[in-house]
């Protein structure tokens, strides 16, 4: 990474740039911290484009058709020996400094660095170590200064420097005295952490609890609509202001895209146009088509247009571009379907292959032969994820991130032409489910009742939160998302991978869905351009599946936790699971595609409470 100059000031993988440190977040470095920012500032000289057509049209649907590309992250030339004075030492995300306000930790002075009392002292060769001092301290030779730890933030995903002069003068106020933050105690609980102004103004020292709760709705000012990492501000925001920590999780929640890169109905020459239309885009004509394509594949590009023709290729140019005029005219609200492709692939009888997906069928486990219809190994895959805007203080409440209801902070001051995207390969294993076998389940009484249990939590939850009652996934997605889980957690166990490195993705129709979708993807990617290993396919194979399987049944059936997780009531206490808890069911939210939300365990495995509504009997010792 880079700051407001030419200096590095710290690393970051650029998967982080999307999970956790993207636009808009703040970067905990060891000295300072900093703030990711938006779009406009970075130079994308050294940023390769990422190809993948279905993505680009998600992204382009949501954010507008003005997406021209999805692009990796800058990242500079390998090397341990780069001269931290060239121009490849620049290459980077750019960032700025965020909180502004530093504290001497000796005479406990409070001040924004725009005050001139702090002093950078830049180190090129270990940019890590770079950092504020406050030179002039009375208690300490040239002291490092630490940022703040308070920030106010909105839920309409704005962030500012916590207001020190208007919370200790309990108001507007002229007086320019110096600020000072002490503690009292040694819990370091907001209680025992006061600010004090020094000024002749007669102002008392204020705890940092009034900052919290109902006495923080009184202490603070109205939201100055704040967007630090694109340095503007809303003075519209109508939005309370809240008391948020540094190094908070809820300072920022991306909203993401994510698809798995498969063979498609159409040709590889259309799929090569779609996942390259960045660079063919400007060609206007069959003339132009020879030469733009002869000049890329010189650079080292789209040599697979090699054995297409001139007019092969300027065919399918044109049908890609009135394609995506008719989409530019229709409501870029509109969701693109993800998952059904990626269904049609996994279900075929014939499934393709590419040089990023290979799928390779196996017998399903003798002892499951009545529930699941068929297992699948793929044993190359790529994963493909965008950033499409972020949000604060409370996670996207909707079932599938991406839906335009979500409310998303801006990733630049105008619509952006790109977003930030990563790409990575693995390997996973597909289990699809009988159809008819679950429809019949479905339709039991047991497991009605059941569902009707969790729709009251559903609905609970979103009038809580003054939501729309939005549409319950059904009783098929949380069963097959509550076996997920169980698998990531005992997969884990035996392939070397830890649960947040295995990830999910639950296939499951509603009633009517032409598809009738049934089945769950386990899969793990790195993004090293091999991929990993084998180690999560070999334990696909039926002598390795059937104990796991049975193993992970079996440890579902009791939770340390019970009887309260078993008799857990959703509509009672308002919340989105069943009989799941963190030592069943749930696993790391990077693992799962709904923040651990339409979990329950009692739908897989008899329970406490009784066997009716499981779909699986345990087998007998």
């Amino acid at each position: 990474m880079s700051y407001d100059g030419p200096i590095r000031v710290g690393e970051a993988r650029p998967s982080q740039l999307l999970w956790s440190q993207g636009v808009g977040a703040i970067v905990d470095l060891p000295n300072i911290s900093v703030i990711v920012a938006g779009l406009e500032d970075w130079n994308l000289e050294h940023a390769p484009p990422i190809p993948e057509a279905r993505l680009l049209a998600g992204v382009r649907r949501m954010l507008g058709p003005q997406v021209a590309r999805l692009v990796a992250p800058p990242i500079p030339p390998d090397g341990n020996r780069l001269d931290p004075f060239s121009e490849e030492a620049r290459i980077g995300v750019p960032v700025s400094v965020f909180p502004r306000y530093l504290r001497c930790p000796f005479c406990q002075l409070l001040a924004p660095i725009e005050s001139g009392l702090f002093q950078l002292k830049r180190n090129p060769y270990r940019p890590e170590t770079s950092r504020y001092v406050h030179e002039h301290c009375q208690k300490r030779k040239a002291p490092t200064a630490v940022p703040a730890r308070f920030l106010v933030s909105c839920r309409n995903g704005h962030l500012d420097d916590f207001p020190w002069r208007y919370f200790v003068h309990r108001g507007p106020s002229d007086c320019k005295g110096s600020l000072r933050f002490f503690e009292q105690g040694a819990s370091l609980e907001t209680s025992d952490l006061w600010v004090r102004c020094t000024g002749t103004c007669n102002s008392k020292s204020r705890s940092m609890a009034e900052a919290f709760g109902e006495k923080g709705k009184e202490a603070l000012p109205r939201c100055r609509g704040r967007h630090p990492h694109l340095r503007s501000h809303d003075p519209s925001c109508d939005q309370p202001l809240r008391a948020i920590l540094l190094g908070a999780s809820n300072s920022w929640f991306p909203v993401l895209m994510t698809l798995l890169s498969v063979p498609t109905e159409a040709g590889e020459l259309e799929q090569v146009v779609g996942d390259n239309w960045h660079l063919l885009e400007g060609i206007t004509s069959s003339d132009h088509v020879d030469v733009v394509v002869s000049a890329l594949q010189k650079a080292g590009q789209l040599f697979k247009l090699k054995k297409y023709s001139t007019e092969e290729i300027w065919e399918t140019i044109e049908s890609f571009r009135a394609l995506g005029e008719a989409d530019e005219e229709e409501d870029s609200g509109e969701q693109v379907d993800f998952k059904g492709p990626e269904w049609d692939v996994f279900v075929a009888d014939d499934p393709p292959s590419s040089p990023d997906f290979l799928l390779r069928p196996v017998d399903v486990p003798e002892r499951f032969v009545g529930q699941i219809e068929s297992v699948r190994l793929a044993e190359r895959i790529r994963e493909v994820n965008a950033l499409v805007g972020f949000v604060r203080v409370e996670p996207p409440d909707q079932v599938t991130v991406g839906e335009s209801a979500v409310k998303r902070a801006p990733l630049s001051k105008t619509p952006p032409t790109w977003v930030p995207a990563v790409e990575v390969r693995g390997e996973g294993i597909f289990l699809r489910f009988d159809p008819e076998k679950l429809a019949q389940w479905e339709s039991s009484e047991p497991v009605q009742a059941r569902a009707e249990l969790l729709r009251r939590g559903h609905v609970a939850w979103r009038a809580a939160r003054k939501l729309d009652p939005g549409a319950f996934p059904g009783v098929r997605h949380v069963m097959l998302h509550s076996l997920a889980h169980l698998l990531i957690r005992e997969f884990s166990l035996e392939c070397g991978y830890g649960t947040a490195s295995i990830r999910e993705r639950i296939y499951a129709s509603e009633p009517g869905d032409e598809r009738n979708m049934a089945g769950i993807f386990l899969y793990t990617a790195a993004p090293d351009s091999e991929g990993t290993l084998g180690g999560l396919v070999a334990l696909g194979e039926p002598e390795s599946l059937e104990p796991l399987l049975d193993g992970a049944l079996r440890r579902a059936a009791a939770c340390a936790s019970d009887p309260l997780c078993s008799e857990h009531e959703p509509g009672i206490d308002r919340s989105l699971h069943g009989a799941a808890c963190h030592a069943c069911l749930f696993v790391p939210e990077t693992s799962c595609e709904n923040g651990n939300r339409y979990l329950d365990r009692a739908l897989v495995v008899p329970t406490f409470v009784g066997a009716g509504p499981a779909l699986f009997e345990l087998a007998v010792a």
